[in-house]
């Protein structure tokens, strides 16, 4: 998903890494772009690495290409949230909101729903047989498709909320 029109907008910005690229800064990492620039063949991006963690301590500048907009914008996206509230998690946390925030239902539910259906079905005929074991199957399978798409979507809740309670617990709140 692209975030910008023109790698510009991106200048004096913060972002979030979602993507590991060798030799740059790792998934979870706060960056703030210093310049950005088209080319003839690439986007280039000069950045420094905002918040640090375990692997960068140092106020280094590091230089990214890409092919195009849209691959810096699947490397690196705009996420307010964690780059005001960054040092209250650890990369571990950071990552794994990264990975919850960025299922989607072609990636995360349609190959649960297709492999559980599989079993469902195999199971079905080979257990139940003939009709019975269609309307069985049939049934199960809209089951566990309605499983999967309420978990899909309340596993984004939750851990938006798993992540607010880290930072309430600083101010004496408790999310409930």
């Amino acid at each position: 998903m692209t975030y910008l029109l023109d790698i510009d907008e991106a200048i004096d910005r913060k972002f979030l890494i979602t993507k590991s690229m060798k030799g740059q800064a790792d998934a979870g990492t706060i960056i703030h772009v210093m310049d950005a620039m088209n080319t003839k063949d690439f986007v280039v991006v000069n950045y420094r690495v905002a918040r640090f963690n375990e692997k960068f301590h140092d106020y280094q500048d590091y230089t990214a290409k890409f092919e195009d907009l849209a691959q810096f914008c699947k490397w690196a996206q705009p996420d307010n949230f964690i780059a005001r509230n960054y040092e209250n998690f650890n990369i571990k946390d950071i990552q794994h909101y990264i990975k919850v925030k960025k299922r989607t239902m072609l990636t995360f539910c349609l190959p649960i729903i297709l492999i559980a259906a599989a079993i469902i079905w195999t199971l079905a005929f080979v257990l139940v047989g003939g009709i019975p074991a269609a309307i069985v199957s049939l049934v199960l399978t809209i089951g566990t498709a309605v499983f999967v798409l309420y978990n899909f979507k309340t596993a984004k809740k939750k851990e938006k909320l798993r992540m607010y309670r880290k930072i309430g617990s600083k101010w004496g709140v408790v999310f409930k």
